[in-house]
């Protein structure tokens, strides 16, 4: 019985642990696939359908390359996305003519 309990405990344990690295990886999905749409939209003008379009086709796509990835890929991940946003944001900042 108490295999049993210690069974179901790891199981609980796994489960709860891969629900929320998906949780996390479809929250990095949504962000990034948001920025881009943003800045496609910008750039290109398109409207709700292709926006909302260019958000899922990042997402899935985030989601199918980030398949096999552990907690610390994603953490990784998302520290590379933030650094290069702030370097972005720096070059408009600083950019020349302005």
């Amino acid at each position: 019985m108490g295999n049993l309990i210690s069974n179901v405990q790891d199981r609980f344990r796994n489960t709860s642990n891969a629900m929320a690295l998906l949780g996390m990886r479809l929250l990095t999905g949504i962000f990034l696939g948001l920025t881009l749409a943003l800045i496609g939209q910008e750039i290109v003008q398109y409207e709700f359908l292709a926006f909302t379009l260019v958000t899922v086709v990042v997402v899935a796509a985030l989601m199918r390359i980030t398949r096999h990835w552990t907690w610390t890929h994603v953490f990784i991940f998302n520290l590379i996305c933030v650094l290069i946003g702030l370097l972005l944001r720096m070059y408009i900042l600083i950019a020349p003519g302005a």
